[in-house]
């Protein structure tokens, strides 16, 4: 890609079950880690990588995400309101129009991360080649992913195709909730709720599926251990202008 993506969304619907009590008055995007909402942090990295804009769809809890975000300068925030969840599939389907028909970021709200020698975004948007891609994402080894006892989600080739971990198998790799999508990955979609794992399973079987190995540390705020971990291990936050 000769140029980042200049849009991107952040999925910020989901209700936080895992994370109850936490989250029975305060919505899983607004928990705080070392200083700072993992919302923010993701756009933050979004706005430091120069994206220009940002959609964040809500639900749960939804006005208070959105009452958040005034406080934000950049990236410009769009509202992408789901009155039933959409699921991940469904909710970037919603919120098309805003990429220009343009490969756009889709950054999860319940991960943050350290970079490691050069911005992970950037690295995504160095690797994308739109030819060959419907979907490109960053995945972290299983080996070095703490507070995680599963099997794995992919495996990749040399070429950096992924392949969906099959029953029984145990992959090397996870998925970490930041991706580049390109539109056309949604072509004759559900217009409604589904995931974004029916989109990536056909990406797969067309070549199309790619990913991008992580080289700094990520970390998954599902349940409160994963917020202790990142608690533990993230410095404090840097402060951010706020919106005028």
């Amino acid at each position: 890609m000769s140029r980042m993506p200049k849009h991107a969304m952040v999925l910020a619907a989901g209700l936080g079950l895992r994370m109850r009590p936490i989250t029975e008055k305060l919505p899983k995007p607004l928990i705080e880690v070392a200083g700072r909402t993992l919302l923010d942090r993701a756009l933050d990295r979004l706005e430091d990588a120069g994206i220009e804009s940002a959609v964040v769809n809500v639900h749960y809890l939804g006005a208070a995400i959105e009452r958040h975000l005034k406080r934000r300068a950049n990236p410009a925030i769009a509202i992408s309101r789901e009155a039933d969840l959409l699921e991940t599939g469904g909710g970037v389907r919603q919120a098309l129009d805003h990429f220009g028909g343009k490969p756009f970021f889709v950054v999860n709200s319940d991960i943050t991360w350290l970079d490691g020698p050069r911005s992970a975004l950037k690295r995504l948007a160095d690797a994308w080649d739109d030819e060959r891609m419907d979907a490109l994402l960053l995945v972290n080894s299983v080996a070095k992913t703490d507070d995680y006892d599963g099997s794995g989600d992919f495996f990749l080739s040399p070429s950096g195709r992924l392949r969906r971990r099959k029953r029984r198998e145990i992959a090397p790799f996870l998925f970490t909730g930041v991706q580049i999508l390109h539109p056309r990955l949604f072509r004759d979609s559900d217009p409604e709720r589904f995931s974004l794992n029916v989109l990536y399973d056909r990406a797969e079987q067309e070549g199309r599926l790619h990913g991008l190995v992580h080289d700094g540390v990520w970390f998954h705020i599902g349940t409160p251990s994963g917020l202790a971990i990142a608690n533990r291990a993230l410095p404090p936050a840097r402060r951010r202008a706020k919106a005028g």
